[in-house]
């Protein structure tokens, strides 16, 4: 009998622990799941903080995308022209892309690509917020994408 009972407390602080979680991941606008699960899936620029020349400039046929499996800790993706892969060393809040990264290296007319790379490089934080991801680089917003669906 004394088991069921602590069996019972234990469930039920478990269970507010996670439905806390829930609430406050919806008061900052983070829904479903956690931690780095809450990058999973494609991501597309939308946004890149730096150049002088306009998005669409940058990138006129094609927007750079980014893909991530927290399940294996990888990401990958394209920089509108050549793709790219590498491991993802990410938590919570903090994001970092290898140096180490694999890119193909078809020749790419434009500067948009060297631009994405080093961006990206250059981030240290994140934020999901609904369906944008923005990533920043010691709290200054310097890249945006949006989930595709």
């Amino acid at each position: 009998m004394k088991q069921i009972m602590i069996l019972s407390v234990a469930a039920f602080i478990s269970l507010c622990a996670c439905k806390s979680a829930n609430v406050n991941n919806a008061k900052n606008g983070q829904t479903g799941a956690s931690g780095i699960e809450r990058l999973n899936g494609t991501w597309q620029l939308e946004y890149i903080s730096g150049p002088r020349i306009a998005f669409q400039g940058l990138y006129p046929e094609r927007k750079p995308e980014i893909t991530f499996n927290s399940s294996d800790s990888s990401f990958g993706g394209n920089t509108s022209c050549n793709a790219f892969r590498g491991k993802l060393a990410a938590d919570d809040r903090n994001i970092s892309f290898s140096d180490h990264m694999a890119l193909t290296k078809m020749f790419c007319p434009g500067s948009g690509e060297p631009v994405f790379i080093e961006t990206l490089k250059k981030i240290n934080t994140y934020t999901v917020q609904n369906n944008t991801l923005t990533f920043m680089m010691d709290e200054v917003p310097m890249m945006r994408f949006a989930k595709k669906q």
